[in-house]
This record gives structure tokens, sequence and C-alpha cells, in this order.
């Protein structure tokens, strides 16, 4: 049906839906067909009456400015398509002829060509307009679909009037991304539109590891004959809790109408996360309605279209009047909706019960799912194309003094959510601090399980793909989710082992010095004298400082104590043992001097105990200065020996170095043994040789079971 709302020297063209048909619609669930018919007084939809209000506010706003186009005035034609796009190219080609006559380029009667059209309310009836408008190269203005290769040329005078959809795909995955929801549905329409989303955002949603439960591209048009399976669609839709869903403009009321199925059928609601891209718009015509409809989809988001308060249009719409509506056909019939009264005409009767209007009600006192008092994006959009099409057409007549395009605003909305976050994830929970990602065989990545980090590595965050390593002076706390220093370990004073060590050798050390001492006191009595006196007194030194030598041993490690600890107990041990050696080969000689003949007595004397006590510990300080020079020990840090715990200990440089120092001890001791051993039998009460046996086999014994320990 044409309605013509405005006349002047060009025409602007526009195809919009503001009813609904009144044909039954038939749905299928399972084997059960149920029937819907929306009655007739029911067919107005008031909320997308203020995108005609929007185009009609911006003609007269272009018609009062006369900088911009002076001298000429814009006019309109609205054609109702009852969002039957079958009527589309019929329309379409209404607006390029003759009044009441199928004549396309023809303009027999009124001399107001068309200068653009606008419409298309979703990109199958643009792409279906633009197809006989760029035949005639006449302009046309529509909710854009994005071109494929070759499309500019087919459609070279279509021009897009919303926003590239590009940066709502970015805005759903952002949002998707702060709820932490990675496991959700794509729904689309079943047209070119609807795959090019999918094919859009699954990569988007890919790199992001957002996983898709199940992806559906359907038909939602029941008001065909084609029956719809209601039972295929809502157990693909009950697989995921979040749903986003692209639908065009006339797939709102058959989304409506399906999951009013779903609740007839089943007597439960869908209920899930509904993400409504801005192409969607919930329509209803009454508050009861709106009732019905939105305990369906409690919890949904939508995204739409930037708009801008323009001021003048809240006074446009306060100068409404529908007792005087100069031509507006559905003024009155929207504002009987909007404000559940009736308009009369002059002189009309009233019916019992009948509430007049009055003009004077109050917009601002309807609910904003009726009728926004703000303009919409979709209303803004056409605001621009209104002032896109003047400015086009002043500078095909002369530069102009004014911006081609207004300067939009930016607005900033503060959303607060005072509800919880529903969850929607393909695993049971999120994966904790402490815990990693890992992905079963055969699993999308986002169907992820969780499991603990491995020994000595930590995550300390949510999610995570992989556990890291500690520092080497850090280890992992119980949850592995931070590191903790780890704790110094020496052998200390402080410690049980340490303060034992000092007593004990305090101890040995006292009673080696009270013996020193008596043998001093008793130096000169005959029993001393015979013991050897010299070499006792340098024994009982000596095994005092090896005593003593134990403290370079305990407390923590440093440089000095790491350099000489082990150069120091090797040479005066090897003196110990020297005159051990000295004495047990002196007390051979002696037995050996008293058989006649024999020329051990030569040797004896203190040259050959001298040449023993000093050569054997020279021997061995000059092993350790090589070890000194070469690679001498140093402190070290040991941090895998011990977990929780770094050992500081000294490290032996060269380990060659240090078993030659430890094998010449041994050698040493061995040949000691060797000796008493041959000399255990002497006939003698001074005979030492079978104490010297027993303690060499003692200490070659803990010598060679400590061995492995230096490994």
């Amino acid at each position: 049906m044409e309605y013509i709302f405005g006349l002047g020297s060009f025409a602007l063209g526009m195809l919009e839906d503001f009813a609904l048909s009144s044909k039954e619609i038939t749905v299928r669930f399972g084997e059960t067909l149920l029937a819907f018919v929306s009655k007739p007084k029911d067919r107005f939809l008031p909320k997308n009456y203020q995108q005609f209000l929007a185009l009609m506010f911006a003609v007269l706003e272009v018609n009062k400015d006369l900088l911009l186009l002076p001298n000429i005035t814009l006019g309109f034609r609205i054609y109702e398509n009852l969002k039957m796009e079958r009527k589309i190219f019929l329309y379409s080609l209404f607006l390029l002829s003759t009044r009441r006559r199928m004549l396309p380029g023809y303009k027999c009667d009124r001399k107001d060509p068309l200068l653009s059209a606008i419409g298309g309310h979703n990109s199958k009836s643009s792409r279906q307009m633009a197809s006989i408008f760029s035949i005639f190269k006449a302009p046309q203005l529509g909710v854009g679909f994005e071109f494929t290769q070759g499309d500019r040329r087919v459609y070279p005078s279509f021009f897009r009037i919303n926003p590239s959809e590009s940066a709502q795909y970015e805005g759903l995955v952002q949002l998707l991304l702060h709820f932490q929801w990675n496991w959700v549905g794509l729904v689309a329409n079943k047209d070119d539109s609807g795959e090019h989303f999918v094919s859009s955002l699954m990569p988007m949603l890919k790199e992001k590891e957002i996983c898709l439960a199940f992806t559906e591209i359907m038909k939602f048009d029941f008001y065909t004959h084609e029956d719809t399976n209601l039972y295929h669609i809502f157990n693909t839709l009950s697989k995921g809790e979040v749903i986003i869903f692209f639908g065009d403009y006339s797939s709102n009321t058959n989304a409506q109408i399906a999951v009013f199925a779903y609740k007839k059928q089943r007597y439960e609601s869908l209920l899930k996360v509904w993400i409504f891209t801005s192409n969607w718009k919930l329509n209803v015509m009454k508050s009861e309605s709106m009732l019905l409809v939105i305990k369906h989809y409690h919890g949904a988001l939508h995204f739409r279209d930037h708009s801008r308060d323009v001021s003048e249009f809240n006074n446009f719409l306060v100068s409404l009047d529908p007792l005087n509506p100069q031509g507006n056909f559905f003024l009155p019939l929207w504002w009987t909706l909007i404000f559940g009264c009736n308009v009369h005409k002059p002189g009309e009767i009233l019916q019992k019960g009948e509430k007049p209007c009055t003009g004077k009600e109050n917009l601002q006192n309807v609910p904003a799912y009726l009728f926004e008092t703000s303009m919409t994006g979709e209303s803004y959009n056409i605001y621009n194309a209104i002032y896109a099409v003047a400015h086009a057409f002043h500078a095909m007549h002369g530069s102009g003094t004014r911006p081609a395009m207004m300067r939009l605003g930016k607005k900033i909305l503060d959303v607060r959510s005072w509800q919880k976050v529903p969850f929607a994830r393909c695993g049971m929970k999120r994966c904790q601090a402490g815990e990693r990602k890992r992905v079963p065989e055969g699993e999308q990545v986002c169907c992820y399980q969780c499991a603990p980090c491995p020994e000595g590595t930590i995550s300390n965050q949510t999610d995570a793909a992989s556990c890291d390593p500690c520092p080497e002076d850090q280890y992992p706390n119980m949850d592995k989710d931070h590191c903790i220093a780890k704790k110094n370990h020496f052998l200390a004073y402080q410690e049980p082992l340490g303060y034992t060590l000092a007593l004990l050798t305090l101890s040995l050390s006292v009673i080696t010095l009270g013996v020193l001492t008596i043998f001093l006191k008793h130096r000169d009595t005959p029993i001393v004298k015979a013991n050897n006196r010299d070499l006792t007194y340098i024994l009982l030194v000596s095994l005092l400082f090896c005593f003593l030598c134990s403290f370079l041993f305990i407390g923590r490690p440093r440089k000095l104590t790491c350099l000489f600890r082990q150069t120091t107990f090797a040479i005066i041990f090897a003196l110990a043992v020297s005159s051990v050696l000295a004495k047990t080969v002196t007390v051979v000689l002696a037995f050996m001097a008293t058989k006649p003949g024999n020329k051990a007595r030569k040797f004896l004397g203190k040259p050959l105990t001298n040449s023993i006590v000093l050569g054997c510990p020279l021997v061995q300080a000059v092993l350790c200065a090589t070890w000194l020079a070469t690679s001498p020990p140093f402190p070290s840090l040991d941090f895998h020996s011990l977990i929780g715990e770094t050992i500081l200990e000294c490290n032996e440089g060269s380990g060659s170095m240090f078993y030659t120092v430890l094998a010449y001890l041994g050698f040493l001791a061995l040949v000691s043994f060797t000796v008493a051993f041959l000399a255990r039998k002497l006939p003698d009460s001074f005979n030492e040789a079978k104490f010297i046996t027993f303690s060499m086999l003692v200490f070659c014994s803990v010598w060679i079971s400590f061995l492995p320990t230096f490994e």
C-alpha cells in the first residue's frame, strides 16, 4: 500500500515495516501442529513508527534550512510491505513509476522525481532493492550487506546507512571474554548475511580460544507454507547456556513464536543467555505481549547501533497531535495503541467504555518497549541518510557552506550488573591457580581438563595453558600458585648436629690437651723418655689441631673457610699419621737392632724420624699448594638436592686434586697399618704396634666407607 505524507520538488522513497501480516502461521513441533493468528488490531508495530518520525523530522529540518537546499523542498513516499519481501520488487518499481501505473523510469504526473530510495530492513531486502535501483542508477541508502568480490560493480548506487558489522563482531568477542564464556552456540538466519556472520565470527572466536557448542543456520520464517521442525531447533539450542543469535529484522517475531511454541509444548521456558546482534529487535504491540515475551528472554544482551541525542527530536514528538494528523495516516492509529485511548473524528459519538484521546498525553510515560522518545540507532541511521542525500544534492549545485556530515559526539554508558554472571563453559570449572589446562585427545581446545602443575612449577592465573618453573632460589608453595624463597641450609652451630659436633670437638681437644699437659709435666720420667717423647709431642699437637679443624666445617661456608678447611686438615692429619708411622718404624728397627749382625742399628736415631715426620707432610703440602693454585675450592649453592632449601656448600674445585689429597692420606694410613701389623707380636711392654694396628684399621675402614659420600 502507498502512503504519501509529504510533497516537494524532489521525492524520497522509503520501504519500511510498520505492521505485521495477518496470515495464519503454522509451525510443527515433532508431530504436533501449532497455529498462530495475528489479530488485525494488533498488526501495527508502534516501536517501528519512530523510524518514520525520524524521516519526517529530518525532512522538515532540511526544508527549513535555506542554506542547504534553497528554493528546493523534499517530499517522501512511503510503502508498507507488511514484512513480505516478495513485494519489495513491486514497490521498488512503483517508486520509479507514475503513480498507480507500472511504467518504471517515466514520471507523467507530478514533477517530483525520485532523489533517493531509503529502505531495506535487512541485507536481503537491501540487495533486492539494489538490483532494481542500480539498473536505473537511482541512489539507495539501506541496511548494508557485506560486499563480495564484484558486488560493488553490480550494485553501484547502493550505500549503507548502518555501521559495519566488523566492529560488532569484535564487541561480541570482548563480551564473551569479559564474562569468561568459552562454550557458546551460534544461531543465524539461513541467508547470505547469516552465513557471512558465521564465517566472520568463527575465526575470531577460535583466535581467543572460545569454542562453539553448536552452529546452526536456520530458516526462521513461519510466514511461508513450509512446516518448521521445532523439535530439531530446540534440541540444538539446549546444548549451550549462551546463545549468540544473528537474525534480521523479520526474524524477530518468528523467533518469538518459536520460543512460545517451546513453552507451549514442553511446559517450561528456554532459559538461556541470549546475545542478540543489532539487527535483531524486540517488537511488541501491547504491554501484555511484552510480559509474555520478556520472560523467555530473561537476561538477554542486545547490541545496538550507535545513536546521538538529538534534542530537537523530543520537541518534534511533543508537537504531534493525533486530533490534527495533517495527512499522517499512521499517527491516530499509533497514538491509540500506545496510550490505550481512541481518536475520534469531529462529531463522532463515543461508544460505551471508550476513553477518548485528548492529544495531551505524555510520551515520557510510554514504556520503552512500546516506544522510545530518544532516537534509536535505526532511526538515527535514517536521520543521517536524509542529511547525506541533502548534502550530496547540495554539492551537485555548487559548494556548500556547511559540512556534508554532522559531527557525531560520543556517549559513554556505564553498565553495572547486580546479578550473578551465568556459567557457560565446556568444562565443569575453570582451572584455578596451581593448575594447568589439559585437552583430552579428540576434544576441542575449550573442552579441557584441569591437571595439577608438575613438581617445581606453578601457575598464578586461571586457565593457564602451562605451568612455569620457579627460579632456582625459590620453590612452589603447597597450592602451587606462587613461589617461595628457599631457606639456606648449612651445618650451623644452632642445629643439633652442629652443636653436638662442636661439643664433641671441644671435649676431644680438652682430652688431648690434658694428655699433652701430663706428658709435659712428666717429660723427664723414664716412661715418657722411653715413649719417644718428641714424636709423642708432635702427635698430640697434630691431633689437637685436627680436632680444632672441625670448626672450619661448621657454620656458613665462606671464601676463606672453603679455601683452607680441606687443605689445612689434610696437612695436619698427614703430620699426625707421619708421627705414628715414625714411631712404628722406630720400634721395629729397635727390635731388629737387638739381633747380632743386623745393620738396622745404623738407621736408628733422629735423622730417620725427622725425615719421616717432615717429608710425608711436605708431600701433602705440595699437593695442596698445587690444588689451591690450579682450581681452588669456592662457596657454591645447591638448589636441587633438597626441596624447599638451598644448600650452602663448598665446591672442591678440582675433583681430581681432592681425591689425590684424600688418597695420599689413605696411602700413609695403609703404610702405617702394614708396619704396625708386622710389629704387633714384638715381645716388649713398650710395644705400641698392636694399638697402632687397631687404630689404623679403624681409620682405613672409615676412610673407605666415607669415599661414596664424596661422589
